[in-house]
Parts: structure tokens; C-alpha cells; sequence
């Protein structure tokens, strides 16, 4: 796989099917000048530029050209972690920057409350610098002790309007979503406070029932935290939150399609429920891209063994150690149709965060991210454009 940054000057690339908006286009090309897509077409219509690339020369017959894949849900990767500083940031990014994601948002588990406040102001700092940040994603605190998951339970608490305002205060104004369980002590005023400030509220790892989650998507929240994981399931006399989400047009489900966290059928479900409203994540821990071992998620001890994280004191799921290119493959694989796949990995991750004005598709004026994919859905290249700005 090779990553190469297309912020300066211009490239085409021709001979592609494109795969954007929900559609395939044959034979197509798209124009990128300075890291922005200023043209687009089929056949021979391009003009020359400084790089040319043929996409069939490059990934072989049936390439793929998709808008570049947005994560707006993961902790790490290549041993990293990101609740660990720039560096481990960065190293855990560029992995998965090679595997296609060209934007991400930076989740961060639950930790004291200052510590959070650092953390949130430090990827802030690092929106300004790199171009792949765009933002924090706070998995926690304010969560349900019995659906903590990998998070340490004595570090959740209930929401108050000073501790929500402290973490959105520290982000100035990058925080891009904050995953709450909306049945706690004003979790409902923390949503209409998180909406207020311009970023998302997420139900998730929760205990609500499907009349609590309705009232929390009332509130505002808009995204359902890692769909069908840490919250109740679906039992034909108690829906639960995930068919109140997927009954609601204005909320986006996330999912894990990793053959670990969800079944491939219900990976086909949640499509299937929720049209053009899943995201797909990788919810990836530093294992992501690395060994089996052991390692820290937050406060809580993880072991991979055979690619499966668990927590070491309750054998809960500890995150995944998934990329989003396989995350696409398994998709497709568990019957999702392509088209819809990849508006999962682009353009819907980008509206569930407020970025698809400039992310997510590869039309004219929108920054020029691209994936160049072999016909099996492997990586061959990937493109970034410039930083958004927030």
C-alpha cells in the first residue's frame, strides 16, 4: 500500500470505477488541483496533469476509485494508543491512513475528568497541525456502570452542565461527539447542552429502553454509539435503542463490522434497517495493525489473542482490532451492496459529525481524499487533500 498527499498541484485519475454518493460510475475519472476535486468525468475527457494515474495500471482491472474513508469512532492502532499524546496519535494514524482512512476523529475512553480536559485540548492543538485530525470523539464518562464495557467503572459519573461545558470548553469547538447513556442524572439537559455547543451527542453504552433512547434523539442526539454493543438488545416485547434509532431519520448507527462485535447478518440488518444511516467504525484499539499481547485501553488491561481484544478483569470486548478497508470487505461479504458500503465509510460518517460540505464524496469543491481499491477491495493508493478548517 502507498499513501501519497495530493495538497499541491494537480492529478487525475482515470480509468476507474468510482464509487461515491451511493452510486458506481464506469470508466471514470476525477481531476484534483492543490488537494480540492475541480473536475470529474467518464472516458477520455481529462486534460493533462501534473501526475497522471492510471487506475487500472496501478490496481488492476475492476479498480476502485472511493472519497477518502472517515473513522469517527476509534482509540488506536500500530501499538498506539491514542489517549497517549501526539506521538502515539500520529503513529496510530498513519497506519490507518494507509488503509484508507484519511480522516479520523480521535476517541478518547474514559479517564479522570482533567485528564480527559487535557486530552481534548492537546488533539484541539493538533487540529491546526494535521490534516487528518478532525476532532475528539469522548467514549465516557458519562456512562452506565452496567454497560461500561472496556471503560473502568469507578471513572464514570453522571453528567452536570459545569463537567460537560469543562471537556467542550477544552476542545474549542473540536469536540465532534460525546457518547452519553441518556437514562442518567441529566444526561437529557447534557444532550440539548452538547447539541447547543455544535457537536454531537451519542447515545451509547446505555441501559435505555427504546422510550428513554426516543427521548434522548427528541433531546438532539443524533448518533447510536457502536450499534447493538453495551446497550440492551432487540426483544420482540422491549425493541430497545437500536430500532429506535433506526426508526429515526435524523440519527446515524454506528457499526463494527468485524465479525466480532456484530454477526454479518446483522451487519446486513442494521443496512437494511437504516438506509444510508449506518457509519462504519473501527472502534480500533492500539492492537489494530500490530500483535496479539497485552495492552492498556485507558485505565482498564486488554488481551489480544487471535486478533480479539477483551478486558483482562471481565472479558468484555475491548474494542476491536479492525481497519476500515477490511471493515468494507466484510460488509460487502456479509451481502451489503458496494455502493452502500462505502457511503458508510464516507459521506455518511461526514454528515453524522457536520463535515459533509467538504468530505465524503469526490464532486467538485470537496477536498480531493481518495482510495484507490483492487477489485478484491484492498488497498492499492490513497490521496488526502488539505487541512479542513474547523
Amino acid at each position: 500500500m502507498i499513501t501519497h498527499s495530493s495538497a499541491t498541484g494537480s492529478l487525475v485519475i482515470h480509468s476507474a470505477r468510482i464509487v461515491d454518493g451511493g452510486d458506481i460510475v464506469e470508466d471514470g475519472w476525477v481531476r484534483i488541483e492543490d488537494g480540492v476535486v475541480t473536475g470529474r468525468g467518464t472516458g477520455s475527457e481529462w486534460t493533462a496533469a501534473d501526475e497522471v494515474v492510471d487506475a487500472v495500471a496501478l490496481a488492476g482491472p475492476g479498480a476502485l476509485l472511493t472519497p477518502g474513508f472517515i473513522d469517527i469512532h476509534g482509540h488506536g492502532g500500530a501499538g498506539a494508543a491514542f489517549d497517549d499524546g501526539v506521538e502515539a496519535i500520529r503513529t496510530g494514524r498513519e497506519m490507518h491512513r494507509a488503509h484508507g482512512t484519511t480522516r479520523a476523529v480521535i476517541s478518547l475512553v474514559t479517564a479522570p475528568l482533567a485528564s480527559l480536559a487535557r486530552s481534548v485540548a492537546l488533539i484541539a492543538d493538533l487540529t491546526e497541525t494535521d490534516a487528518d485530525i478532525l476532532g475528539s470523539h469522548l467514549e465516557g464518562p458519562f456512562l452506565d456502570p452496567g454497560h461500561h464495557g472496556a471503560h473502568e467503572p469507578s471513572l464514570l459519573r453522571h453528567p452536570t452542565s459545569a463537567d460537560v461545558a469543562l471537556l467542550l470548553d477544552a476542545g474549542r469547538g473540536t469536540v465532534r461527539q460525546i457518547t452519553i447513556a441518556p437514562e442518567l442524572p441529566g444526561g437529557l439537559d447534557a444532550i440539548r447542552q452538547i447539541v447547543a455547543a455544535g457537536s454531537a451527542a451519542a447515545v451509547g453504552h446505555t441501559d435505555a429502553d427504546a422510550t428513554m433512547a426516543v427521548a434522548a434523539f427528541e433531546a438532539g442526539a443524533s448518533i447510536l454509539t457502536h450499534a447493538f454493543n453495551a446497550m440492551p438488545g432487540i426483544h420482540h416485547r422491549a425493541p430497545g435503542p437500536v430500532l429506535a434509532a433506526a426508526a429515526d431519520h435524523r440519527v446515524v448507527l454506528e457499526a463494527i463490522a468485524d465479525n466480532v462485535h456484530l454477526d454479518p447478518h446483522v451487519v446486513k440488518l442494521v443496512f437494511d434497517s437504516a438506509p444510508a444511516r449506518v457509519a462504519l467504525i473501527t472502534d480500533a484499539m492500539a492492537a489494530a495493525g500490530s500483535a496479539d499481547g497485552h495492552y492498556d485501553l485507558g485505565a482498564v488491561r486488554v488481551t489480544v489473542e487471535n486478533g480479539v481484544a477483551r478486558a483482562d478483569d471481565t472479558g468484555s470486548i475491548a474494542g476491536s482490532t479492525l481497519t476500515q478497508d477490511v471493515a468494507l470487505q466484510r460488509a460487502v461479504q456479509a451481502g451489503v451492496a458496494l455502493p452502500e458500503a462505502v457511503r458508510a465509510l464516507t459521506q455518511t460518517p461526514a454528515r453524522a459529525i457536520g463535515r459533509d460540505a467538504s468530505l465524503g464524496s469526490l464532486t467538485t469543491g470537496m477536498l480531493g481524499d481518495a482510495v484507490l481499491l483492487d477489485a478484491d477491495l484492498r488497498v492499492a493508493r490513497v490521496w488526502s487533500g488539505p487541512r479542513l478548517l474547523v
